[in-house]
């Protein structure tokens, strides 16, 4: 079984690249899944539902988040009626699990592939720098005790590189790969750990380059130099789509190879 992961996708920039090339990389790699992280996908800042279904339109078939998920407030009323509607496109549209009880959506989605491959994926927040959430390790025990698939892909949205890594070795052998994102910056420490758990601690990000993490460079230099509150606008120019390929055995979830990929424009 093959996945691909696309990492943030970040304003227009990162959505027509995505567009361009996804069916490419769907044909070129062989894959059966594809998993896309999307919380930066309006603008920069949230996602809305309709961009999250043109995503799914394209070949998507499940959106991680993270921190930014509840910055369109339209996206809160559809997750809810993803609760009550588990065939609706808003329930492959996922929010941290370790949020507090009671919030918007769920944290993990289990779906079949179109070749009969049941699968889980699982969305979870890293508390260093980012605020009181609850503990992903033990949210990680809680939600790996109710899934069944064997296939298991865990989108880890951390800023710390050690709470990733830390992660990435609590969860070896109990889930084929432990994918991080957020800081928009890919790291060449792709590999398979001893018990079978692809990993990478920042898969890196899918939109424009010509900026500081996808913001304009003036905006950020400027906010650095005189610390003062400014409106943050997406940047354009050098696109590209950073992703990975994880290959793995579909009856016991073991991951075999994971392959950094980034496609510029």
């Amino acid at each position: 079984m093959r996945i691909l992961f696309i990492g943030d996708i970040f304003g227009r920039p990162g959505r027509t690249i995505v567009r361009d090339h996804i069916r490419g990389l769907l044909s070129q790699y062989n894959i059966d899944l594809t998993i896309a992280n999307g919380e930066n996908a309006a603008g920069g800042f949230g996602i809305t539902p309709q961009i999250a279904e043109e995503l799914f339109d394209l070949g998507v078939e499940v959106i991680t988040t993270g921190n930014h998920v509840w910055d369109k407030r339209e996206l809160i009323e559809y997750l809810n009626t993803g609760l009550s509607q588990p065939d609706s496109m808003a329930r492959r549209i996922l929010r941290p699990a370790n949020y507090p009880a009671g919030s918007p959506g769920t944290g993990v989605y289990e779906g079949t592939t179109k070749g009969g491959i049941r699968y889980a994926v699982m969305n979870l927040q890293g508390r260093v720098f980012m605020g009181n959430i609850d503990d992903p390790f033990r949210v990680a025990d809680e939600l790996l005790a109710r899934i069944s698939s064997k296939v298991i892909l865990l989108d880890m949205h951390a800023e710390a590189t050690s709470e990733k890594v830390a992660l990435g070795w609590y969860l070896d052998g109990r889930v084929t790969a432990v994918i991080g994102t957020h800081t928009h910056i890919p790291t060449a420490d792709e590999r398979v750990l001893p018990q079978g758990t692809a990993y990478q601690t920042d898969v890196g990000m899918t939109g424009p380059w010509n900026g500081v993490i996808g913001i304009q460079k003036e905006l950020i230099i400027g906010r650095f130099l005189n610390n003062m509150p400014t409106r943050f606008e997406a940047a354009s120019g050098d696109t590209r789509l950073c992703a990975v390929v994880i290959d793995c055995d579909a009856e016991s979830g073991v991951a075999r190879s994971i392959e950094r990929v980034m496609i510029c424009d």
